[in-house]
């Protein structure tokens, strides 16, 4: 009877102290919460098209820098040395074109002269004037002429064929020497520089990594459960790690099409128009993507949302004692809940100020903090 009377005392009468929030009308905003790394829509590797000494390089991690700006530069001395080469095999393939249409000329020339003497011994012949053989001998070199003509004019043709080929081949080792210059492909920023002068750099070896900041974004984890509520154009909050106090809009971008199979999140890149001073690509920060927004409800803070056999609801401060009451939920922020039914305005709602987790008895007498 003592123990009984001692619990009954504590419960009704031995009041609790209590945290409290009163009721109020307000806005509520339904966000789903994610957690990221920042990134760059646009990443590029700079890497060399062809082995070589790296000679140069001429800008630093950090460094803002322009389309077409010179970034690094290979050596490019036997590169050079071919180009020479190329030039000149380019200048005697077209001497050879000139000497060979001088023979070309030549042969013309000798052929005219085949035909006037072939046909002025026939006419000979003819009259008797001239005996055959003369006219086989002019015969013969007739025939020569014009075999010497179609060589020359073969000539010709393989020595034109040869000034193409020498000027591909300079046009070659011109563009070999441009791949000697690395230049940015945008207007970007130097994230990290992995090379130094001196070392031979291969093709596809990192040399620089560069990043366009015309478009960044923060790839967030967010639960699979969200899925159905997100939609490209959404607007979100962003909190980076490095100033916790400090909110940056952002709108959902890109929404992924693949969760992974352990931890049952996909991802969504959320738009970050504004970045703060000192960034890093890959630090982390958290998104709060708006899903749905009610206006002009009732709001209670999460913390004082109970459950009991399943169902919500809160405890009442009713004349200083604290009465269980169901409600009905409607949306559902990340700090607040709305309530569509079982509770009114200026109601005080309560829960245990040392260890809110602690749950209270119905009609448990409370002392407000």
């Amino acid at each position: 009877m003592a123990v009984l009377v001692f619990v009954i005392f504590k419960v009704k009468f031995n009041p609790i102290s209590v945290m409290t929030h009163t009721v109020i009308r307000g806005e509520l905003r339904n966000e789903v919460m994610g957690t990221g790394t920042l990134e760059a829509r646009v990443k590029t590797t700079i890497s060399p098209r062809i082995q070589e000494r790296l000679a140069e390089v001429l800008v630093d991690q950090g460094d803002s820098v322009k389309a077409g700006q010179l970034l690094a530069r290979l050596d490019n001395a036997e590169l050079q040395q071919q180009v020479a080469v190329a030039k000149a095999s380019q200048v005697a393939s077209r001497a050879g074109v000139e000497r060979v249409s001088s023979d070309e000329a030549r042969a013309q020339a000798v052929l005219r002269q085949a035909r006037l003497q072939h046909k002025r011994l026939v006419e000979l012949v003819a009259h008797k004037a001239a005996s055959q053989e003369e006219l086989d001998k002019a015969t013969e070199t007739l025939h020569a002429a014009e075999a010497d003509l179609k060589r020359s004019q073969s000539s010709i043709l393989e020595s034109r064929g040869q000034v193409i080929t020498s000027e591909k081949t300079v046009n070659l080792r011109r563009e070999q020497m441009a791949f000697t210059e690395l230049r940015s492909p945008y207007d970007g920023v130097v994230v990290r520089r992995d090379r130094d002068p001196g070392v031979v750099v291969v093709p596809g070896s990192s040399i620089l990594q560069l990043i366009d900041t015309r478009e960044m974004w923060v790839s967030a984890w967010v639960d699979e459960t969200a899925m159905a509520g997100l939609v490209v154009g959404q607007t979100a909050r962003v909190v980076f790690r490095s100033e916790p106090d400090k909110v940056y809009p952002g709108v959902v971008a890109r929404l992924g099409r693949e969760a992974d199979r352990e931890t049952r999140e996909f991802l969504v890149d959320v738009r970050v128009d504004q970045l703060p001073s000192n960034w890093a690509v890959g630090q982390r920060a958290e998104v709060f993507i708006e899903t749905g927004r009610q206006r002009d409800t009732l709001t209670i803070p999460q913390q004082f949302l109970l459950w009991r056999t399943g169902k919500p609801g809160v405890m009442v401060n009713e004349d200083g004692k604290a009465h269980w009451r169901d409600i009905r939920l409607g949306l559902q922020g990340l700090q607040h809940s709305e309530v569509i039914e079982g509770l009114a305005v200026d109601e005080q709602i309560v829960i245990p100020a040392k260890d809110p987790a602690q749950a209270l008895v119905d009609g448990q007498a409370v002392k407000t903090q």
